[in-house]
């Protein structure tokens, strides 16, 4: 049943490209409508609350959609539609333009991450928020802004306040991977209620990227730790997203006992030593470049969760799929 809907959710994708675009130059002339089939979007996160999904991405106060057969998407706007004041005096002249969102249910409330930044800087933070529900008609709905988490600072710090994710453990405790360039994907513990990091303060490198210059062009970010059977799955993105037609994108596994790493590649190198093994990229047809991924199990259902530019357009599309496993426990993903 779930492969079907998958199938169903990539055909009105196709269709609404089909039907969508009058040709190729079409998205330089003016601004495309929405297509509730295919949402432009860039690094969404799922969830489902009741009976509806919830899907949030990068934008002004970060975007919301709701679907109740993952094909069709309202939006929903923004979780924020004011910045926080806090991060006007942590970041002078930021914009409300918030990136990379995770969502996660603990203890009986919804918590929404993102970050703040400039592109191609580490002067980044990432904040929280928290919501009893997702549901925008109900009388309970209401996010509300818990401050900020972490900060990077540019000349102290060698990573990037970005891209968070939030992994609870098998004993209950919560901890966030983040980061993006600079030296990597970095872990740390969090405080029991999900606002702050826990004392004393135990950092781990968990993946990096040789980079070329010297300059901090490591193209890897994007962590998701996922929890599959008896392993955490780190996925990560490499290379280049943002660049329409010529991204290329791509993800990137590996895997580890222990939440902490290290998180080995199928030819047992540690991710922290550039290790990786690429789960799925761009198929050079359809897709450019595949990424910015996330992995949940809802229903019984094992989904990933990503941005995808198509090959035609350049522009950035939802992208949802099932995954598979090999028999040796490898996540397995099909565009």
């Amino acid at each position: 049943m779930f492969n079907r809907l998958i199938a169903g959710i990539i055909l009105l994708s196709t269709a609404g490209y089909i039907f969508g675009q009058t040709s190729e130059s079409a998205p330089h002339r003016h601004k495309p409508q929405y297509n509730p089939y295919s949402p432009t979007v860039h690094d969404p996160v799922l969830a489902k609350d009741g009976d509806t999904y919830y899907l949030y991405c990068t934008g002004i106060g970060i975007d919301g959609f709701s679907s109740t057969d993952l094909k069709k998407w309202k939006r929903l706007g923004p979780c924020l539609p004011s910045l926080p004041q806090w991060i006007s005096e942590a970041l002078p002249g930021a914009k409300n333009h918030l990136w990379a969102p995770d969502i996660i249910y603990h203890d009986g409330v919804w918590h929404l991450y993102y970050a703040c930044s400039a592109f191609g800087k580490n002067t980044s933070v990432i904040g929280h928020a928290t919501s009893p529900t997702l549901d925008p008609s109900s009388t309970d709905y209401k996010w509300t802004d818990r401050g900020m988490v972490i900060q990077s600072v540019p000349n102290r710090d060698d990573w990037n306040a970005i891209d968070a994710n939030i992994i609870i453990d098998e004993t209950g405790t919560p901890w966030m991977d983040f980061g993006s360039f600079w030296n990597g994907m970095k872990l740390v513990k969090l405080t029991p209620d999900m606002s702050a990091v826990a004392k004393p303060e135990e950092w781990y490198s968990i993946a990096s990227r040789p980079g070329t210059t010297g300059k901090n062009d490591g193209a890897i970010e994007a962590p998701f730790i996922y929890k599959h059977g008896d392993w955490y799955y780190l996925f990560v993105s490499w290379d280049y997203c943002c660049r329409g037609r010529d991204s290329n994108y791509k993800v990137a596994v590996g895997r580890s006992k222990n939440v902490q790493g290290p998180y080995v590649d199928k030819n047992g190198k540690d991710m922290a030593d550039g290790g990786g093994s690429v789960l799925v990229e761009g198929d050079g047809e359809k897709w450019a470049g595949v990424g910015h991924c996330a992995a949940y199990t809802i229903d019984g259902n094992d989904i990933f969760v990503s941005h995808a530019y198509d090959k035609k357009t350049g522009r950035s599309q939802l992208l949802v799929r099932p995954i598979t496993w090999s028999d040796d426990g490898w996540p397995q993903v099909k565009l």
